[in-house]
């Protein structure tokens, strides 16, 4: 990923602030809970509407990642068009597609240093996709990777 590709954590504005940490914190609680430490939050018009964490360890359940669960704790809306998804890792083809799907306008990835996901596919449909090299995010995934390379391996379907 080139460095254009990153803005800072700096420039996250008062709206944006409080999503992406209810996401971080999500994904904090994942870990505490054993499971697999990616979070993830919607927020309309600054305000959180649902946060959610990886839950494929903790329930069994095979399509439980983070942009999911935070998507299922929303329940159903009307529309996704005014909405922004705040994730601590580059979303998968499977949480992409499901942005994709509900026409999400914004996402705002935590990193994608460990895992570079489909930020690509997301753009090309016209998702406004902003990375923030968030240190904390790396640090995260990297010292889970590292512990638990079995369980991220069957997470990404490796």
């Amino acid at each position: 990923m080139t460095q254009e590709q990153h803005s800072s954590t700096a420039q996250l504005d008062s709206t944006d602030r409080p999503a992406f940490e209810a996401a971080y914190q999500a994904a904090q609680k994942s870990l505490a809970g054993g499971g697999i430490p990616i979070g993830a939050a919607l927020a309309r018009n600054g305000e959180v509407a649902a946060s959610g964490h990886n839950e494929r360890v903790q329930n069994a359940d095979p399509i439980a990642h983070g942009e999911m669960s935070a998507l299922r704790a929303a329940g159903r809306q009307k529309t996704y068009r005014n909405t922004t998804l705040y994730t601590t890792l580059a979303p998968c083809a499977m949480c992409a597609g499901t942005i994709i799907q509900f026409k999400i306008p914004r996402v705002v990835v935590g990193e994608a240093r460990t895992f570079d996901g489909e930020l690509e596919l997301l753009r090309s449909r016209g998702v406004e996709v902003v990375v923030l090299d968030d240190q904390r995010c790396v640090d995260m995934m990297r010292t889970f990777q590292a512990d638990h390379p079995e369980l991220w391996a069957e997470d990404i379907a490796e």
